[in-house]
């Protein structure tokens, strides 16, 4: 079987990069997705990996995120611009090939989407997205409790609370969204539902 990237490797490397709050956080999301992909039956490995890189251009300079998309040709819409905090998932995703090699593209996408989402995300999507949200240091976003049993349970669900909470929180300090949020909260509303009239029929 191919090896898709070493971990030890990839979690010095982003130790070095990552401020030590932030590299708390990344084990504890590359922890949790392993947990998620366990129970869903994704792959281990994968979710490590993922999860060890999602957060890998966080700490990268705001000019720096913004040169490097210039650079590669990777798009910046105007609300990215504008908050070029924003970049680190689409930084990232690039950090992941260039620096560690990484080709799959399940991994890559999980990284590029960890923050927006998206409609039909792939299970190592959801896994990363959700275990971004519900990580054991994750200690004061709203609902976690709820969302965390459920993300064990329905991950589809889970996925739609954080999302709505996300939405909810950002309406709140009038900031900029993404309308990709937006776009995957709705897909999700639609896909719960749909799945509880299916159980229900």
């Amino acid at each position: 079987m191919k090896k898709i990237g070493d971990i030890n490797k990839i979690r010095r490397s982003v130790e070095k990069t990552l401020d030590p709050k932030r590299y708390e956080h990344t084990l504890g999301v590359a922890y949790t997705a392993a947990a998620l992909a366990m129970r869903y039956g994704a792959d281990i490995c994968k979710a490590q990996i993922a999860g060890l890189l999602h957060d890998c251009a966080k700490c990268v300079d705001h000019h720096k995120k913004i040169a490097i998309c210039e650079k590669n040709n990777i798009e910046i819409n105007n609300i990215e611009r504008a908050n070029p905090f924003l970049l680190h998932a689409k930084v990232g995703s690039y950090i992941a090939t260039d620096k560690h090699n990484i080709a799959d593209e399940d991994i890559i996408q999980a990284i590029l989407n960890h923050t927006t989402g998206r409609p039909a995300m792939s299970l190592l999507e959801k896994i990363v997205y959700v275990a971004d949200y519900i990580e054991p240091n994750r200690l004061k976003a709203p609902n976690l409790t709820l969302i965390r049993a459920e993300a064990f349970n329905d991950i589809d669900k889970a996925l739609m609370l954080i999302l709505k909470d996300t939405l909810v929180y950002l309406d709140s300090l009038n900031s900029d969204i993404d309308p990709k949020t937006r776009q995957t909260y709705e897909y999700y509303v639609s896909k719960v539902r749909d799945n509880i009239i299916s159980q229900e029929s």
